[in-house]
């Protein structure tokens, strides 16, 4: 069992769980922006427009970029751990990628709440 205090969850088998998790939430999100561009006779900018001015689109979209970078944070957390030997090296590169992480979310966020 993994154990580490950059992990996301302390536990590896959590983390592989919340990295199959996020991938079955974008799996959905595909299929329903898919479903959404399928069903739309004039796909334009007012269309999209509209499309995301609902609530439920934007927590939802919100939902898949979370869940995004948790599949994100997993993956390269799992590639540090396994190919970055050095401590330092790997928790300098743990930390700018945590920075990227949040700083991805909070654009996330000003995108989609903006309009």
């Amino acid at each position: 069992m993994v154990r580490s205090a950059t992990s996301l969850t302390g536990n590896g088998v959590r983390d592989w769980l919340w990295q199959r998790v996020s991938a079955v939430i974008l799996a959905v999100y595909t299929v329903f922006i898919v479903g959404f561009i399928w069903i739309t006779p004039q796909l334009d900018y007012v269309a999209w427009f509209q499309f995301f001015q609902g609530v439920g689109v934007k927590l939802f979209t919100l939902l898949a970029v979370l869940s995004l970078l948790v599949h994100a944070w997993v993956g390269m957390w799992t590639i540090l751990t396994d190919y970055v030997k050095p401590a330092g090296l790997r928790l300098t590169l743990e930390i700018l990628v945590i920075i990227a992480l949040v700083l991805y979310f909070i654009a996330a966020i000003a995108i989609v709440w903006s309009v």
